[in-house]
Order: C-alpha cells, then structure tokens, then sequence
C-alpha cells in the first residue's frame, strides 16, 4: 500500500455513498446536507457538482441509464440533467423527522434501501428501517428497531449481507437467499462497542473483508471473513463515511468524508475534512450492481 493521497478537495459538508462507475471510470457520491451529486474522473482531473432539489443520500447504477437512488423524500430515480428525482416511493412519509440514509443495489439487481431520525433532539427517537425496492417499484420492510440504518454489502459467495446499526456501533450479518431477496438469521458480525468512533459506510473486497468507516475514529476498518479486525488505515479527518473500490483494475480504495458534525475550531485543525481520499490496495474489490428496473 501507498501513501494516502487526497484526489478531490471538495469540501463536502456530508460526503458519503462513493460509487465507481466501470463504464465511465469516474467516482460518483453523495453531499447529503448541501443536496448535491458528486462526480470525479482521475483521467482528466474532472470534477462536477450536480445539485438537487431534495437530498440525495444513497445512489445505484440503472441498468437503463441513470440512477436509483435513496432521497430525504423517499426512494425513486434520477439522471443528473434533472435537479428533481423522480419518487417511486415514501413508505415513511408519515414521520417527517425521519429521511432515508445508506443505500446499495444487490446482486439481482434490487436495491436497498435504509432510514434514520434527523430532527430536534428526544429520548424517543422515530426507529430505522430497512427496505427493499424490487424491480417493479414494490418495497419491501426488511429490517425495523434500527438507529442509523447505514452501510451495507454482500459476501463474495452471495450467501451473506452486513447491515450496520451506527449508534448501536454493530454490523450485522444475516443469511441472504439472491433469488428471493430474502433475509434471516441476524447475528452480530463486529460490536465495535469499545472503539472510538461509529461504524458508518461500508464496502466488502474480493476476499470477503469488509471495510468500515469510523465516524469519529479517524480510521477505515477491515474485519476479516469472521468479524475479527484484519488491519487499520489511519486517516487525516475525524469523520470518514465510507469507501468504495475503482480504479481501472478495482484495486483503489476511495473514502468520502465530512466536516457537519465539525465545530470551527475542528474544521481549522482539519482542513481535509469533507475532501475525498484515495489509496492504492493488494486487494480488489468488485464493480457495484445494476438496478435492474
């Protein structure tokens, strides 16, 4: 491994959901809080900023063109020539403090979907949910009881998804059948209970190790096949979100960060806070899935 190296100054107040397009070989994420869509090609040095009407916080490929995407309004498809995405579904539109957060397509081409309480403060906050948007537009209540439904992936061999519950600082795991979509048999894959920090995005390699963010750690995580920590990557800035592999041979580990949560005085000491970083593996990681609606 190399150096960490900072490939995009962009200052995101809420970086997160960083996407490698294969077809592009261009990064794409997520700048939750200033509602804007994210895009850097390495070859040219390129970067664009596409702003939306409404939060996006979780992107996906489509299949067709475009994106599936997670929004404070529900979840639904996008193409960056629109500032509005278009709302499929709200299936919490009854709880205005609550909007959707992390997001993933699976290996069918479904994607995933989940939600956390973002409003005034209160000893009961609204739960997290995580959902299931099939092809045909129906969604499906897969996961309640959660406090930030946040990063989530699948195992190399397809027969296991991790789901991370930030506040509880856990990582699921649960058996998942690829035909169905269906999920059973949740067990505590990592209780990071004792480290600085929240587990946040994530991202699962080749080998089968997951990597976690730690917001407020300063660090990436990778825990092996077992759960157990396999190594830590140091990082410039207090609060990481998350991390996808790219790069021409997938084999470049990219990290979104953010500076919200961030007083004065902690942004002056961090002055990468809310850049994108990049570092060069010995292992790869897999292209992202298409929605295939």
């Amino acid at each position: 491994m190399t150096e960490i190296e900072n490939v995009v100054k962009s200052q995101s107040k809420l970086g997160e959901g960083p996407l490698w397009s294969v077809d592009e070989q261009s990064l794409y994420w997520v700048d939750i809080h200033n509602r804007r869509v994210e895009r850097f090609t390495p070859a040219s040095g390129d970067h664009q900023v596409f702003e939306f009407d409404t939060a996006v916080t979780a992107l996906g490929f489509r299949s067709r063109g475009g994106f599936v995407v997670a929004t404070a309004r529900g979840l639904g498809f996008m193409q960056l020539s629109s500032q509005t995405p278009d709302i499929a579904a709200h299936p919490e539109s009854d709880k205005p403090h609550n909007r959707f957060n992390d997001g993933a397509v699976d290996p069918q081409g479904r994607f995933w979907g989940g939600t956390m309480y973002e409003g005034p403060e209160t000893k009961e906050p609204s739960e997290g949910r995580l959902y299931r948007l099939d092809m045909d537009c129906l969604v499906h209540v897969m996961e309640t009881g959660l406090t930030i439904s946040n990063g989530l992936g699948w195992s190399p061999d397809l027969k296991t998804m991790y789901l991370t519950d930030t506040l509880r600082r856990l990582i699921y795991a649960y058996d998942f059948d690829p035909a169905s979509g269906a999920i059973d048999h949740r067990r505590v894959f990592v209780d990071s209970s004792n480290e600085v920090g929240y587990p946040d995005g994530m991202t699962v390699d080749s080998e089968g190790g997951v990597w976690s963010a730690r917001w407020g750690g300063w660090k990436l995580t990778r825990y092996d096949p077992a759960g157990k920590v396999e190594r830590e990557i140091s990082l410039p800035v207090e609060c990481p979100t998350s991390c996808a592999f790219g790069g021409e041979g997938l084999n470049e580990l990219y990290i979104t960060s953010a500076w919200t949560a961030l007083t004065d005085e902690q942004r002056r000491q961090q002055p990468q806070a809310g850049d994108v970083f990049r570092l060069a593996m010995d292992i790869k990681g897999r292209a992202p899935w298409k929605f295939a609606g």
